[in-house]
């Protein structure tokens, strides 16, 4: 069997392209508006004009039926030369007498035909005694003729009205009735298709775009889309994302270089000392232990390296679900945690209402490290390491801070500390990666906040960072 035939995705996608669409849904809904209209305007016009004729020519016959029935008249009184004789004759009305026995006495303009029944009203004996014929031929046109008997078998008379001329007004009426619609139809597709041209013109940009990075996958696209309706709100939100998304993936490019150089530091040094284990039995005891503590030294800051990059990266993609958390508390465990790992003094002042919505996983690991950090700067200090957490007095952020009696940091540092594997030429000697603050950074901005670094007066370094907002 053959494979079924499919149509062309491209051209699948012009047939269904939204433009097409809304320009087509736009006539489609025009066209049954003005059909509707078209139709019940000119039914109620055709009604009007025929129900006027029809009363017109009711009154024209009612009035001759009284006039008969008031006064004792002959064929002669409706005679075309009798004075007169144009109150019964309005526009568009012919009058034709007949003689008592239903000859034609004075014929109408045009003539208009006698019947058997008309004969007999000529000879009736009531005056007013009508006969009416409905879609009468004469000639090329159609009348509506009534028969009113003079009474007393004297004739009687022929009244009709021409409804051929209101029928063609009507045929005209309706064909320019379907020309303007049909105008209108058209029109309303072109304008359809203009306004849908110009309103899908700024989702083709955004489309245009979005292909453009699935093709590429260049995240550095500018999308130039303007307004503030829906439309200018997506291409605003897409424009953030592929920012973001640019920023991320520069972030991760920058990681992986950063932690690349920073790795290949304690490798080598790895790679030299394990060199010299196949020499251990020559060296001297002294030297071998040194090696021995050197190996687990640098292990042992290898393992912190990583450790520190797998908590960076989880503070990028962290997971943990956001909770009502009080600061306070989460610092006090960390003060308990510090003080058994340091043998250090840690005080925890708190004030004001220091709970917000967080992850207290990722608020332990930032004041975790802020007081490791000054236990390692400070460790000949005598005076306890402060943690301090201040709630706002109006609706605000929440701010943590971590104080040391250490060397402090030197003004041109103090921007810098929270990059990732920035060391200070002073702290290169310590032991660290300079991934420390930057995991405070990360998790300070993850909860609305930012990190902050100030000399703290009579020396050492005040460091925090703040939670929440307004």
């Amino acid at each position: 069997m053959g494979r079924p035939w499919r149509q062309p995705v491209g051209r699948r996608l012009r047939l269904a392209s939204l433009r097409t669409t809304f320009a087509v849904s736009f006539a489609a809904v025009t066209a049954a508006v003005t059909l509707l209209v078209g139709v019940l305007s000119y039914s109620a016009a055709a009604r009007l004009v025929r129900v006027d004729q029809e009363s017109v020519f009711d009154e024209v016959v009612q009035d001759l039926r009284d006039e008969v029935r008031t006064h004792r008249m002959t064929p002669d009184d409706f005679s075309s030369s009798a004075p007169g004789h144009d109150l019964v004759r309005p526009a568009r009305t012919d009058v034709q007498v007949l003689a008592p026995d239903g000859s034609v006495a004075d014929p109408g303009r045009p003539g208009l035909p006698v019947t058997a029944g008309d004969r007999r009203i000529a000879a009736d004996a009531v005056a007013g005694t009508m006969v009416e014929h409905k879609d009468v031929d004469v000639g090329d046109d159609v009348y509506r003729v009534a028969t009113v008997a003079l009474g007393g078998g004297r004739g009687a008379v022929q009244v009709a009205q021409e409804f051929s001329d209101t029928e063609d007004l009507l045929r005209a009426l309706q064909q320019r009735t379907l020309i303007l619609m049909s105008a209108v139809v058209i029109a309303a597709g072109l304008f359809g298709w203009w306004l849908a041209r110009r309103i899908t013109r700024r989702l083709v940009i955004l489309t245009s775009a979005a292909e453009d990075v699935a093709r590429t996958r260049r995240l550095g696209i500018q999308v130039p889309v303007a307004g503030h309706d829906e439309v200018g709100r997506l291409g605003r939100a897409f424009d953030r994302m592929l920012g973001r998304l640019a920023q991320s993936e520069e972030d991760q490019r920058r990681l992986v270089q950063d932690a690349g150089h920073e790795l290949r530091t304690p490798l080598t040094s790895l790679r030299t000392n394990i060199s010299l284990l196949r020499r251990i039995d020559e060296l001297p005891p002294d030297t071998r232990a040194e090696l021995v503590a050197d190996l687990g030294q640098e292990a042992r800051e290898l393992t912190d390296l990583v450790n520190e990059l797998v908590d960076l990266a989880a503070g990028q993609s962290d997971t943990e679900p956001p909770q009502r958390v009080d600061l306070a508390d989460i610092a006090e465990e960390v003060a308990g945690l510090a003080r058994r790992r340091t043998g250090r003094s840690v005080s925890v002042r708190a004030s004001g209402d220091t709970t917000t919505d967080g992850r207290p996983g990722m608020l332990t690991r930032a004041l975790s490290n802020l007081v490791e950090n000054a236990a390692k700067f400070d460790r000949d200090g005598t005076g306890p390491i402060e943690i301090k957490v201040s709630g706002p007095a109006r609706p605000g952020p929440v701010r943590v801070e971590v104080l040391d009696r250490g060397p402090g940091i030197a003004e041109p540092d103090l921007i810098r500390v929270f990059d990732r594997f920035y060391r200070a030429a002073d702290a290169r000697s310590l032991p660290g990666s300079g991934l420390g603050l930057s995991i405070v950074r990360e998790v300070a901005l993850a909860h609305g906040g930012s990190p902050f670094a100030v000399r703290r007066e009579g020396g050492g370094t005040v460091i925090g960072f703040t939670v929440g907002g307004d």
